[in-house]
């Protein structure tokens, strides 16, 4: 009631002017948003990690919304990858894309330059992605590789491939051709002035900036993704390219990105000292937790491809889209402008985090049945 109070307070106090200025900018704000793409048909994009959740759900909506859509799948004869070709029209062509794998990118890329459709790439989406739990001492320098080849350089090693192609796209949306018609298009210099530009599109994640239990790894993975996409976008400013960084929640029960781990699979990999740190009992704690913690976030992929499909077609589409609850919204948005001792401070209000501190170092029955 208190702050209810001194918000009517003051609301109350400020000027008619500042209330009018303030809808000025709001309105000017909306009209320089820009139009929408519109109809994506002679565009194409380039989406990376269809096999399954957020980047298959993308490939189906952009297939439908009339774009030719070159689907990079890990496993292109997997049941994933038939299912998206099965319910798709001839727009949508599945591709081998792993990645990791420098030949398959290089495959992939020839195969869209062979098969782009008359206005040129349009975008990329950087979807593909892994991720793990593990707190540091549980992991290896392996273990945090793997997951930056993926979510990192495959991010990069697909970006640098296939940068020139979305570049070329820009000044390419000219009048279609009418069907049947065999004129040839109008040479580049001839083009109208493209009034919107390509796009780089890259799946993050809260984590790139939320410090916490557990996801070292995967942290480490985004954040250095954001440092490259943040960089791209200030280079490609220049060539008209927009570039857009999505940062899901926890969409965990909408993906199978979370490999199943018991806290077996993590005991069986520490040595002895660090046995005698982390007691198995500890870890069954930590594991239960991570598996609860999955259950509550969000059970559809809904306003991640959403977010996709808004950088993809917007005329101004946002540098970055944080997608969290509503509730979370506010706290998410202030995180990375806490000082690093307010930031560390909110994990002591974390009942796991207190857990935490009481178990580390005690011996629990298994572990002493282990000894014996």
């Amino acid at each position: 009631m208190i702050t209810l109070l001194f918000l009517v307070q003051l609301l109350s106090g400020i000027p008619l002017s500042a209330a009018l200025l303030y809808g000025a900018v709001r309105l000017l704000a909306h009209l320089l948003r820009g139009r929408p793409l519109g109809s994506g048909a002679g565009r194409g994009v380039l989406v990376t990690g269809c096999d399954s959740g957020f980047g298959q759900q993308l490939a189906r909506r952009l297939d439908a919304g009339g774009f030719v859509v070159f689907a990079g799948c890990l496993c292109p004869e997997g049941a994933g990858a038939r299912s998206l070709a099965r319910h798709a029209s001839a727009n949508l062509r599945v591709l081998k894309l792993d990645v990791t794998s420098e030949a398959d990118v290089e495959q992939a890329k020839r195969t869209v330059q062979r098969n782009l459709p008359h206005r040129g790439l349009w975008a990329v989406v950087n979807n593909a992605g892994v991720t793990d739990w593990a707190e540091i001492e549980w992991s290896s320098a392996e273990d945090f590789r793997a997951i930056a080849e993926v979510n990192l350089f495959g991010s990069i090693r697909v970006s640098m491939a296939f940068l020139p192609l979305v570049r070329a796209s820009k000044g390419e949306l000219g009048p279609r051709r009418g069907p049947g018609s065999a004129a040839s298009p109008a040479p580049a210099d001839q083009l109208p002035a493209s009034p919107v530009a390509g796009r780089m599109v890259y799946v993050s994640s809260i984590f790139a900036f939320f410090h916490c239990l557990n996801m070292g790894a995967y942290s480490v993975s985004k954040r250095g993704l954001e440092a490259f996409a943040d960089c791209l976008r200030v280079e490609m400013a220049s060539f008209g390219v927009k570039v857009s960084i999505i940062q899901p929640g926890n969409f965990a029960g909408a993906t199978n990105i979370v490999r199943p781990k018991t806290a077996l699979d993590i005991w069986t990999k520490l040595d002895a000292e660090r046995r005698r740190i982390f007691n198995r009992e500890y870890l069954e704690v930590a594991a239960g937790y991570f598996s609860s913690t999955c259950r509550q976030g969000f059970q559809h992929a809904e306003p991640v491809v959403a977010a996709m499909l808004h950088a993809i077609t917007s005329g101004r589409p946002k540098r970055r889209y944080l997608l969290v609850s509503a509730l979370d919204a506010f706290f998410f948005r202030l995180f990375p402008f806490l000082p690093a001792a307010l930031a560390d401070a909110v994990f002591s209000l974390s009942s796991m985090y207190a857990k935490r501190g009481e178990m580390l170092y005690a011996k629990s029955a298994a572990d002493e049945a282990d000894c014996s």
